[in-house]
């Protein structure tokens, strides 16, 4: 599209925030971009000399425009990186990350089994992750089964079948890896303690745990069940130990996603830290290809917010080397 042609539609494109799309000859989406004022922002294309060749090739490419108008610049910059992550337009930013992550599930299920996935599924379980390593999930799972007894069977533990006493105690039960409730030995609700326990050793949240068995190791003591107590003592050190071995970025910390940038030209490396209570429990170098002429801040922009999303990301503190634009608020 020339400089001419675009002044013939320029007059329908509105003056406020939201999104614009552009189309080659063959309808192939080439490009999602947002802008505060839509008008302005594509008029920007062609009102200027191109020193980019990348730019000057898209605005060559260009035969229709499309726009999305929005409330605000907040949903524009969501929507743009929705948009962009579905279509994957040639001349946007394009993050090589095909990999799929692993996941670990709590099944949607009486006395919910746990362990790793790399499918999702709409079924009502929960999913924590994803994770970037097979290796760390592994490892987290063995961890927790050495602190909190969780059954690994594939039993129908429905009410109904434990009343008619349809399944016995296995190996594990005799070990100490399960408390039985297949035979009614534990109750739901004392399961559900011991998920609600992983779910805070999964996102590196060490202490309510060890306050727990500390709590749980007195009252045993209390009721002479000595043998119980110092099981439960050796969880506690076990959690300890754990917990000193962890990367600790900052006991102060809290919960904080930290990024950097390195660029070469049109290639650059994104670094995420994903801190929790202080500790790091993720890490993930994502290479990222840029296509148009785009600036440091915005390239870490998009990364931030595409990544976030990948790793489901709840914290309401992001550090970044620079300045950058971000749609919450409250972040």
């Amino acid at each position: 599209m020339t400089s001419n042609e675009f002044q013939g539609v320029s007059g329908g494109l509105p003056q406020q925030p939201g999104i614009y799309k552009y189309y080659n000859a063959v309808n192939q989406l080439l490009y999602v971009g947002k802008a505060k004022n839509i008008r302005k922002r594509v008029g920007s294309y062609f009102n200027k000399t191109l020193a980019n060749y990348k730019t000057h090739e898209l605005v060559k490419r260009i035969v229709r425009i499309e726009f999305t108008i929005v409330d605000s610049e907040q949903d524009a910059f969501l929507l743009e990186n929705s948009l962009i992550k579905e279509f994957q337009p040639p001349f946007n930013i394009n993050l090589k990350d095909d990999k799929t992550y692993p996941f670990i599930v709590i099944r949607n299920e009486p006395f919910p089994r746990v362990y790793l996935t790399r499918n999702r599924q709409d079924d009502g379980s929960e999913y924590l992750g994803p994770y970037t390593s097979v290796k760390k999930v592994r490892e987290l799972i063995e961890f927790t089964r050495q602190t909190i007894p969780l059954r690994n069977c594939s039993l129908n533990l429905t009410e109904k079948n434990i009343r008619e006493k349809k399944f016995k105690v296995c190996l594990e039960y005799h070990l100490g890896n399960c408390k039985g409730p297949c035979e009614g030995h534990q109750l739901p609700e004392d399961y559900n303690e011991g998920i609600r326990q992983l779910k805070n050793l999964l996102k590196g949240n060490l202490s309510p745990v060890i306050r727990h068995f500390r709590d749980e190791m007195k009252d045993f003591a209390a009721e002479m069940q000595f043998e119980k107590a110092e099981l439960t003592r050796k969880k506690v050190s076990y959690l300890e130990n754990y917990q000193a071995r962890s990367t600790v970025a900052n006991v102060k910390a809290g919960d904080v996603d930290v990024f950097s940038l390195i660029r070469d030209r049109d290639i650059a490396f994104v670094n995420y830290l994903m801190v929790r209570n202080g500790t790091i429990v993720q890490t993930q170098t994502t290479r990222v290809e840029t296509h148009l002429d785009e600036s440091p801040e915005e390239i870490l922009s998009f990364v931030v917010a595409q990544l976030r999303d990948t790793f489901n990301s709840d914290a309401l503190e992001i550090v970044v080397p620079f300045e950058i634009e971000y749609p919450d608020p409250s972040i």
